[in-house]
């Protein structure tokens, strides 16, 4: 396993999609190195857009926490979220009626904001289910959705709505050598149960690459092979952004650790272009 420094890599490119969670944070706070990183590429004039699966804050909720960081050029119009491909879906698909949402009630704002009426799976009355036409899985860390699993797969068995999903993750790290199950884990397990498919938004699903490459489009005359996608997660960021035909880079600040990031790109066959410890451009 070859490492290389980021800052070697990164003038390679004319733009970076940047992972948050993992590459530009972690459960401790900011990724050392962070605020450094994106002046490099300010002077270097390297734009970046940070893609990531969140469902549970709103662009601008997001980049005020990385202001608070101390990430102020990470801007809202900078954040594309899972929660926004989701929104879309529901804003054209799913007209009328209420959604039932999986998460904390700061984020159903991405339901809201397509004029959708909102119940909490928490509060849903099982035998009043006629104006029901959607389930929306959305993420917040702390939620306890343990509490929702039942309540959901009843609602599935009683009524055929859509289900959607904005967040794939399976995991995410709480500390240094732990993970917690995320809500794209708790999907899969309820789609199996009910045996239904659910419509999954984000990472490595390529929608959330054809909309940050527009977006970039709209910034830069700029082609696939002028972007780097630089994630921490081999089964989402990195074949995401293989598949999308853009190189890849796996940091080893997030998901994927130094001791066992070989045995997993052999295993899974998921082969990023670029190995680096983090996003620093100080190692």
């Amino acid at each position: 396993m070859k490492i290389k420094p980021f800052a070697e890599i990164a003038k390679q490119y004319k733009a970076i999609f940047f992972d948050s969670f993992g590459v530009l944070k972690h459960y401790k706070g900011i990724i050392p190195g962070a605020i450094n990183t994106i002046d490099f590429l300010k002077t270097n004039d390297i734009d970046y857009l940070v893609l990531t699966n969140v469902a549970s804050r709103s662009p601008l909720q997001m980049a005020d926490g990385f202001s608070k960081m101390g990430l102020v050029d990470i801007t809202a119009d900078r954040i594309i979220s899972s929660g926004m491909m989701a929104q879309d879906y529901l804003r054209y698909k799913v007209k009328n009626g209420r959604a039932v949402y999986i998460g904390t009630e700061k984020s159903a704002h991405y339901i809201e904001e397509t004029g959708l009426h909102t119940v909490s799976i928490q509060d849903l009355d099982l035998n009043e289910l006629d104006d029901i036409n959607a389930l929306v899985f959305l993420d917040d860390e702390g939620y306890d959705w343990r509490l929702a699993i039942n309540k959901s797969i009843n609602l599935l068995r009683k009524k055929n709505i859509s289900v959607i999903v904005a967040n794939t993750d399976e995991a995410y790290p709480v500390a240094k050598d732990e993970i917690a199950v995320a809500i794209g884990g708790l999907a899969e397990m309820i789609e199996k149960i009910v045996n239904k498919n659910f419509i999954h938004f984000g990472k490595p699903d390529g929608q959330m690459f054809i909309y940050a490459y527009q977006e970039m489009l709209k910034r830069q005359d700029i082609d696939k092979n002028d972007i780097l996608m630089v994630g921490d997660t081999l089964y989402t960021d990195i074949i995401g952004g293989n598949k999308f035909g853009i190189d890849t880079a796996l940091v080893l600040s997030g998901n994927t650790q130094r001791k066992n990031a070989n045995s997993l790109i052999r295993n899974m066959g998921i082969i990023p272009d670029y190995i680096c410890e983090s996003i620093s451009v100080d190692i």
